[in-house]
């Protein structure tokens, strides 16, 4: 029976017009359920007891008030049936569970049995928090589980939430959307297929696939949660992050946006897209979006790239930051490098323990890196070697001079040691000083010079590759050119001193230079052995 009917069924019933107080329910009716309570009516305007078809009707008119245990419903009109204890109501319905839930609509169908009730056009539901509004709710009040099916809107202070589909949960505050979800706040716009929201702790679960897009930024997840309350959130199933100027992976992320921190762990990726072009992988990435600050850890590798042999640098920990924000001056190795406006080339990685460096044409080590953006030099510091081809190079520290992310030229301070390997021989060309400088092009080296107590040991070779014999030479300077990776000519720059000897007549202590070492065992040999877990 629709609305009408209810209203021409009521016109038919009334009989009486009285302001009255009225109460019922002492006895179990027919077909009432033992375990139920009765529907007790409390008050109306007015009010008519009739009988139809073996039932008993309770006809309520104007402010009506009653209740089922610590509900309580109030309505225009609602037509009691006492002996089925169930209801219909019209008009301002509005169910008061026990003050924890109220529900409004203008249509109400309740079953005092089961306790529940179908609610039916402009249906609102509150729990003091959050408001729910759909034109069709189905609510169980003893469980206080709510359902809708034709569209929804859930409302929280600035936070609007949208679906076709969902269920309300009143004892959790949960509210599981389904179908077309949306959700907008001032930070936030969330899209997805099924979301979970907590109206009082504001925490949001996701279990399909969904975006979360702000101002700068789009998450991508399928599981995980976000607190829209505390800018908290925890993804998993490896999600990502991307903004303007890089893109996050994980297998499992940990965000702070209050605070602009961030964790992410198992196989985390970080690319760049700004000019800096670098990648950092690592088993755990931290980061600071405030300060610009990663401390990467568990296997982590930089990535410089390049068109070309892309360089990777891995130690035992990396970390990046702000060259504005460093602890300590930065004493520049030679002036800004790219362009200087562009914010990326303010920033600096340091890598502390085990570090190796490994591209195509150069492989380095040492205990202790720097790198900064802004001159694009690699400093290496305690214990650094450097090798290219069959060239090694070692010194207290040495400087790598990048251009467009190639190696450019190295310099060397202290005890500076280069040493070339004659093929696959047992010989060795050496060049020893106080201070070296080592140039390259297209990742080859073409050009050594030492200065400062200068050694050298050349292995002389005639014009069909065959040993002539060792010659040893002293002077302030010695310059080593170098064509496909041979030793071309070497230059003697004042005060020279030497001499060469057949190198079968050589003593084995001769034919090395002191504090020779050949540290071959120490090189990265690929790029799978750098990324490998070191043991």
């Amino acid at each position: 029976m629709n609305k009408i009917g209810y209203i021409l069924l009521l016109c038919l019933f009334i009989a009486i017009n009285t302001n009255a107080q009225y109460k019922f329910g002492g006895t179990n009716a027919v077909g009432l359920d033992s375990n139920a309570k009765l529907i007790e009516f409390l008050s109306a305007e007015t009010y008519n007891v009739k009988k139809m078809d073996s039932m008993d009707f309770l006809i309520l008119v104007g402010h009506v008030n009653i209740k089922q245990g610590k509900t309580l419903l109030y309505g225009d009109s609602i037509i009691l049936n006492t002996t089925l204890n169930t209801l219909e109501g019209f008009g301002n319905i509005h169910i008061n569970d026990a003050d924890s839930v109220h529900t409004y609509a203008d249509f109400l169908k309740y079953n005092g049995n089961t306790k529940k009730a179908i609610l039916r056009k402009k249906v609102k539901l509150t729990d003091g928090r959050g408001i729910l509004t759909t034109d069709s709710l189905d609510y169980d009040v003893s469980v206080k589980i709510g359902s809708f099916k034709k569209g929804a809107k859930l409302v929280r202070n600035s936070t609007t939430l949208t679906s076709m589909e969902g269920f309300y949960y009143g004892v959790t505050r949960d509210v599981i959307f389904r179908k077309k979800v949306d959700l907008k706040d001032p930070e936030s716009h969330i899209v997805t297929d099924t979301l979970e929201y907590n109206t009082y702790s504001q925490l949001t679960n996701f279990i399909s696939p969904t975006n979360i897009i702000t101002k700068t930024r789009t998450i991508r997840t399928s599981n995980g949660n976000y607190n829209l309350g505390t800018r908290k959130g925890y993804l998993y199933d490896r999600s990502s992050i991307d903004d303007s100027t890089y893109r996050f992976i994980a297998d499992e992320m940990a965000i702070d946006d209050s605070l602009g921190l961030g964790e992410f762990r198992g196989n985390a990726i970080y690319r760049s897209k700004d000019s800096a072009s670098f990648d950092l992988m690592a088993n755990n990435i931290k980061t600071n979006r405030k300060k610009d600050i990663m401390l990467a850890t568990e296997l982590p590798t930089l990535f410089i790239k390049q068109k070309k042999d892309t360089m990777l640098i891995t130690a035992d920990t990396l970390y990046a930051a702000r060259i504005d924000d460093l602890p300590r001056k930065m004493n520049k190795a030679r002036d800004s490098v790219g362009v200087l406006k562009d914010s990326s080339l303010n920033n600096y990685f340091e890598a502390f323990h085990h570090v190796k460096v490994y591209s195509d044409s150069l492989q380095a080590s040492c205990d202790s890196l720097f790198y900064a953006l802004s001159d694009s030099t690699i400093r290496l510091l305690s214990n650094p070697i450097i090798w290219s081809n069959n060239n090694q190079i070692t010194g207290d520290t040495i400087y790598m001079f990048l251009n467009n992310r190639k190696p450019e030229q190295l310099l060397v301070f202290e005890n500076a040691f280069a040493i070339n390997r004659v093929d696959t021989t047992k010989y060795f060309n050496q060049l020893k000083g106080n201070k070296l400088i080592a140039w390259f092009e297209d990742g080859a080296l073409v050009k050594m010079k030492t200065k400062g107590g200068a050694e050298n040991i050349y292995f002389a070779l005639d014009e069909e590759k065959k040993f002539v014999g060792i010659n040893y030479s002293t002077a302030q300077s010695i310059e080593v050119n170098f064509e496909n990776n041979e030793v071309s000519k070497v230059v003697f720059i004042n005060q020279l001193n030497g001499k060469m000897s057949p190198l079968g007549q050589t003593k084995n202590e001769e034919l090395k230079i002191k504090g020779f070492k050949w540290l071959e065992d120490l090189r990265p040999k690929n790029k799978f052995e750098i990324l490998s877990p070191k043991k």
